[in-house]
């Protein structure tokens, strides 16, 4: 059941726990230890929703790189205007092979593609597809999303464009002029030179920090982002997320898991909202980037879920 904006600390025998203390330091040296154990570098925040004054950190006001995390706003915005009556979430769109940008879900399709807006929402989150959110921002306008982050306090969130101006970059950093083109030469990139690509550089892509990102989910998680309609979509749609391998593997079977990833050379991302069973919500935004360029990095996506549980069971009431 989506707990929505109701609730506040899990109660026992009709009572409310009060939260002990958090050794802060501690659970931050002991993160900061996975990922290094992980050879990477992480940024984290942790926060409980239902007292967003309990929180664990690490690096949490560094700007960072969001990647497809973006896409949580997008769809948010998108929930918005359906709710608001602004536009038919039934209303049908077709992808075409020059709307495809490669990857899961209609970007990798071999054939044309119909579906509604909403159905284009689900896609986005689920499986991240670049096309079905490239497709969404054409239809509610890039600078709304803009104007979303900035109603919604969000003053570190910075929104460069959409997949497809970010593979564009990505195409021109590599000096190539298509995804043709860019599959020939992306292998024979030196990792030093793919470290200099924009997207990579939070100064010149769409980035946020990790402080920014709890409190997007926060307010999500509240119904406080937008309609409680608009709100439970979204929770919705990133509890169908089907990527387990990060946030999720840190956690039993028990503990709900809605969350966003967000992946590119050398970065592993994910944000989103763990329940425990006595209905306990924490959001936890986790950065990670490694020395190496490799898109399958198991002990990196292990290391993001082990910190996130480090993180959100320290924020447990005893």
């Amino acid at each position: 059941m989506d707990k929505g904006e109701s609730g506040a600390t899990a109660p026992v025998d009709g009572a409310l726990i009060d939260a002990a203390p958090v050794d802060a330091a501690l659970i931050e040296k002991r993160i900061a230890e996975v990922f290094a154990e992980a050879d990477a570098e992480g940024r984290l925040h942790a926060v409980d929703i239902d007292a967003p004054g309990r929180e664990i950190g690490l690096g949490v006001d560094d700007q960072v790189v969001i990647a497809s995390v973006f896409k949580i706003l997008l769809v948010l915005e998108f929930a918005r205007q359906a709710d608001a009556g602004q536009l038919d979430p039934r209303e049908r769109v077709v992808i075409t092979a020059p709307g495809r940008l490669g990857g899961w879900g209609t970007a990798g399709c071999a054939d044309d593609v119909e579906m509604s807006l909403r159905d284009l929402a689900y896609f986005a989150l689920s499986v991240s597809d670049n096309s079905a959110a490239d497709a969404l921002v054409r239809r509610i306008g890039l600078d709304t999303v803009r104007l979303l982050a900035a109603e919604l306090g969000l003053d570190r969130t910075r929104i460069v464009g959409g997949p497809r101006e970010l593979l564009e970059s990505m195409f021109e950093d590599a000096g190539a002029t298509d995804e043709a083109e860019f599959a020939a030469v992306y292998p024979t990139l030196t990792f030093e030179r793919l470290r200099r690509f924009r997207v990579l550089d939070p100064r010149h892509t769409t980035s946020s920090t990790p402080r920014d990102i709890t409190t997007l989910l926060g307010l999500i998680w509240r119904d406080r982002a937008g309609s409680p309609a608009a709100c439970a979509l979204v929770r919705e749609l990133m509890s169908r997320q089907v990527f387990r391998q990060r946030l999720a593997s840190g956690f039993p079977d028990d503990v709900l898991v809605a969350a966003k990833t967000g992946t590119l050379p050398s970065l592993h991302i994910e944000a989103g909202v763990v329940r425990y069973p006595d209905g306990g919500r924490y959001a936890v935004a986790v950065f990670a980037r490694t020395a190496s360029a490799a898109a399958a990095r198991t002990a990196v996506d292990a290391a993001i879920g082990r910190a996130a549980r480090l993180a959100a069971d320290a924020l447990r009431p005893r």
